[in-house]
């Protein structure tokens, strides 16, 4: 097997390999005892071969051998034109956890890409395990940039971030409702718990069924209910489901959550209900890139009558659980934590 951060032989392991090919060894007996790929051996034979005189049957021949002396010596003199050397290059097990990190392992071996971790949440997570050897998330990228990792690359990562065009059109507020302009000062700077925002995603097509999300602002935790239909009323019995004490909601224009009477009478707990302007998402920015996050484990054109509310309740739990930037890398459940 390939070894994770080191893409090439040391002195030692060369002369190893002179002397087992000398032995007549094949390359897959060869690569099997030094741990390198075959392809790997191939490549260090092609490099250090060396045209030398031997004597067979009583008469001097030109032969072709590997010469370790040599293959060193290109690799010396290749080396210089490099920059320092891979912080984790003798840190295998650390390279290698945030590989899987990042290609989204899970613990019984198999692949789940809508798990995958973002290069930065993964060295945030390998911290937290306790790794000797930390990098930044630059030097990860410019790692993953040059191959340093056997099956990573920036194809496998999560897409990059797409800036959004703003609307020409001017924000209009909801002229009989309370504005996001008058949410008082604790809400805005997440100073406490209990402050949501809201929003649906829809699925394919014609279909009818969506996704209630519910994002609190100060920890980020994840609500996600799934509903019938675009309504009001479906929206007001998730809403008299949810557990969580709700102190406000942020949310927007759409028709489905106009009902500001209704959603205050069967949240008890909710003082208010602020609605942002009219093509603004910014202004409800932590559920924006909730419902992003959401989208990696169900695309546009899903059909979420397919979808069970026990398969949201298990995105819901990873999305609680996966560290953010923002909360300085911890996870949303260790903020909202008594």
């Amino acid at each position: 097997m390939g070894r994770i951060g080191q893409h090439y032989m040391t002195a030692g392991e060369r002369q190893q390999l002179e002397a087992l090919a000398r032995a007549g060894h094949t390359v897959a007996e060869i690569a099997g005892q030094l741990g390198f790929c075959r392809q790997t051996i191939y490549n260090e034979l092609r490099v250090g071969a060396a045209r030398v005189v031997r004597r067979i049957h009583g008469y001097d021949r030109d032969v072709v051998e590997y010469s370790a002396d040599k293959a060193q010596q290109i690799h010396a003199y290749k080396q210089t034109a490099k920059g320092a050397p891979l912080k984790i290059g003798r840190h295998h097990a650390y390279a290698r956890r945030l590989e899987n990190l990042m290609l989204g392992l899970q613990p019984d071996g198999t692949m789940d890409k809508r798990q995958r971790y973002s290069p930065a949440s993964a060295l945030a997570q390998a911290r937290k395990e306790g790794y000797p050897v930390s990098v930044c998330p630059a030097t990860l990228y410019s790692y993953i940039d040059k191959g340093v990792f056997r099956h990573l690359g920036r194809k496998d990562l999560w897409a990059p971030r797409k800036k959004r065009k703003r609307r020409g059109v001017q924000r209009i507020a909801h002229p009989l409702l309370p504005s996001i302009v008058d949410r008082p000062a604790e809400i805005n700077q997440r100073q406490e718990l209990g402050h949501y925002e809201m929003d649906l995603v829809v699925g394919a097509g014609n279909s009818k069924e969506a996704l209630l999300t519910l994002t609190e602002r100060k920890s980020r935790m994840e609500i996600i209910i799934k509903l019938p239909d675009k309504t009001q009323e479906s929206v007001l019995r998730a809403l008299a489901s949810v557990r969580a004490p709700i102190r406000s909601i942020t949310t927007d224009n759409g028709p489905e959550f106009l009902a500001y009477n209704e959603i205050k009478a069967v949240i008890p707990s909710c003082q208010e209900v602020y609605y942002c302007h009219s093509y603004a998402a910014w202004e409800k920015g932590s559920n924006e890139v909730h419902n992003r996050m959401i989208r990696r484990w169900y695309p546009k054109g899903t059909k979420f009558s397919q979808v069970t509310q026990a398969e949201l309740d298990d995105l819901a739990h990873w999305m609680n659980h996966y560290p953010r930037k923002v909360l300085g890398w911890r996870c949303p459940a260790e903020v909202a934590a008594p």
